[in-house]
């Protein structure tokens, strides 16, 4: 689904939170369009989570707006927001069945009972829990928790969901296939939905557009392909996929491995500070030596073949730079047709999938 641009329900500007002398948000500024999913991606203590808790309103930012519908709501209590929240722990009440659970967004805003019994069973229906309502929580599993959760957040049709890290409790399998359900739901409910996670996987994924946090900053928000191809700076391309990075130098606006100048479709600004090339494994690949090809070529030394089940890593040392990872995907003959550690192979990179990036922010 394509993030939608007829209104802006959220709209945070300016925003800082201070812990002392420690800014958890550093001048965050964001505008999130209706029914987009957005995704907050960074490390373990970036910031993205107290990000998240102050437009929840469990945070109070120091400085900064943060407006719902163009409504100011900086000093709004969270229950007064309208927001839907589903936790990392999920937050559920073990005395209570499952429909209580879900009801209880709803007997807080004193919804009539028999109204009550018929959007608890619209949202069990909606997360494939029907006929789970008489259960007690402890008779679940991490899945079905996790769908109770989302449930009690999106049965009073909240227009805005948060979300925050709720599959990281769940083993690698069920976290991936919670992934697509949580996907395919929310195209079903148009909701704006604002997810944190750590798992750059899951945000590139589920996303319509990732915002990565890094030191309390913003580094590029964009959607999950130009991220991953298109990063703006060395942080954003080593943390968002699977890569191996070199130093670049620069002969004015050329970039050069080495000796070697390097062709990319990127547009490069030796002023804004020494640069990294960064290589993706998926993207580069061996072939035969071509002198009139429009890809970079390395000349390299494997020194070990690794078998992954769905691919084969292919590890090489580039001749006066280092070492890279070449992923070949598995099939039937690939075997044969790879070359032997301590062999000599020539890499190709095409120019659209060289990224050299600034090693910090521009």
């Amino acid at each position: 689904m394509s993030a939608k641009t007829q209104s802006l329900p959220i709209s945070i500007t300016e925003l800082s939170k201070f812990y002392g002398t420690f800014k958890a948000l550093d001048n965050v500024s964001i505008d999130i369009a209706a029914g987009e999913f957005l995704t907050l991606l960074g490390p373990s203590g970036s910031g993205k989570t107290t990000l998240l808790m102050s437009l929840a309103g469990f945070v109070i930012p120091d400085k900064g707006s943060i407006k719902l519908d163009n409504r100011e709501v900086i000093t709004t209590p969270p229950h007064k927001r309208g927001l839907g929240m589903v936790f990392q722990n999920y937050a559920l009440f073990p005395f209570m069945t499952v429909a209580e659970n879900v009801a209880y967004p709803l007997k807080v805003r004193k919804i009539s009972k028999s109204e009550q019994v018929t959007l608890v069973t619209r949202a069990l229906e909606s997360v494939q829990l029907k006929g789970y309502g008489d259960r007690h929580i402890n008779q679940l599993s991490g899945g079905q928790r996790q769908r109770v959760a989302l449930a009690r957040a999106m049965v009073f049709e909240p227009r805005i969901i948060l979300m925050d890290e709720p599959l990281s409790a769940l083993d690698k399998k069920l976290r991936e296939h919670m992934q697509i359900e949580l996907k395919a739901l929310h195209q079903k409910l148009d909701a704006t939905t604002v997810y944190v996670t750590h798992d750059q996987r899951e945000a590139l994924t589920m996303s319509d557009r990732i915002a990565v946090v890094n030191h309390g900053k913003i580094e590029q928000i964009d959607t999950p392909e130009n991220l991953y191809r298109r990063p703006s700076n060395f942080f954003v391309a080593d943390f968002v996929g699977e890569s191996d990075s070199f130093t670049v130098n620069f002969s004015g606006d050329t970039a050069y491995l080495g000796n070697l100048p390097l062709k990319t479709d990127m547009s490069l600004n030796p002023k804004h500070g020494a640069h990294k090339l960064v290589v993706r494994p998926e993207l580069i690949r061996i072939g035969a030596a071509n002198e009139d090809s429009e890809d970079n070529e390395f000349s390299a030394c494997v020194t070990d073949i690794v078998y992954q089940g769905d691919s084969v890593l292919v590890i090489a040392n580039i001749e006066g730079a280092g070492e890279v990872s070449v992923r070949v995907q598995s099939s039937r003959g690939v075997k044969s047709s790879l070359p032997s550690v301590r062999d000599t192979v020539k890499l190709k990179l095409a120019s659209a999938d060289t990224i050299i990036v600034p090693e910090i922010r521009p």
